[in-house]
């Protein structure tokens, strides 16, 4: 599923968030720029999360638990995950404000890069993405806004054959109105299943980091509270009461 756009209205422009995407699509076109030069391995090697080399010199690779959610391994990586930020980013920066969203985005990515690292123990592969962070923003949502609805775009593959069949064909595709409590719900069962039947595979190529995505989100729905401020906290509690 795909999330096209939300209901809730912001208040504010998302400075931080647009910015985010900015640098994201900046560092993938200097990176689609390397080519399979020497430049472009380097750069990963310097900036990419590598857990053996995070092991062996922590000091010295630590701010790749940021720059790595930087970095994407193709362009659909990064279209996949700047819409899921350009969706839901906007309204947790208006209740936290800039600086403190930019802040917990920071230490969102830190959290589900370290969460990939424990599981990942002594592999060789880098990790790149913004999902992780990406995740920590899900984690908030869905506790500060889970009734605000969500429009999905809903491949033909997933829908079942038998609704389909109430359509007389079958459809290009579904647009639905979905709660965020359900989508990003969905999302997280997703996310612990395939977790799940990760443990104890040892990836000798690309992949998903789904550890990094629950460590992201854990990170977000469990701290969220402590970047909203007096005033973020007070709109939250308004926002909920019946």
């Amino acid at each position: 599923m795909i999330p096209i756009r939300d209901s809730n209205p912001r208040h504010a422009v998302p400075w931080v968030s647009w910015v985010i995407v900015a640098v994201n699509v900046a560092v993938y076109a200097v990176q689609s720029s390397l080519g399979e030069t020497r430049a472009a391995y380097e750069l990963i090697f310097d900036y990419a999360f590598i857990p053996a080399r995070f092991e062996a010199e922590p000091g010295a690779a630590l701010h790749t638990l940021v720059t790595s959610a930087f970095m994407h391994g193709s362009w659909m990586h990064l279209l996949s995950n700047m819409i899921f930020l350009i969706v839901f980013a906007d309204n947790v920066e208006d209740r936290m404000g800039r600086w403190r969203f930019a802040i917990f985005y920071l230490m969102g990515a830190a959290a589900a890069t370290g969460a990939h690292g424990l599981l990942s123990a002594g592999s060789p592969v880098p990790l790149v993405g913004a999902s992780g962070a990406v995740s920590a923003v899900l984690g908030a949502y869905i506790l500060m806004f889970p009734h605000q609805r969500v429009q999905t775009f809903i491949p033909p593959l997933i829908v079942p054959w038998i609704v389909a069949s109430l359509f007389g064909r079958f459809p290009r595709f579904y647009l639905l109105w979905l709660p965020a409590w359900l989508f990003i719900g969905y999302w997280v069962v997703i996310q612990l299943f395939e977790a799940g039947s990760s443990l104890g595979v040892q990836v000798e190529g690309g992949g998903v980091a789904w550890w990094a995505h629950i460590g992201g989100f854990a990170f977000g729905a469990v701290l969220h509270r402590l970047f909203l401020g007096a005033r973020g906290r007070g709109q939250l509690a308004g926002s909920i009461r019946p």
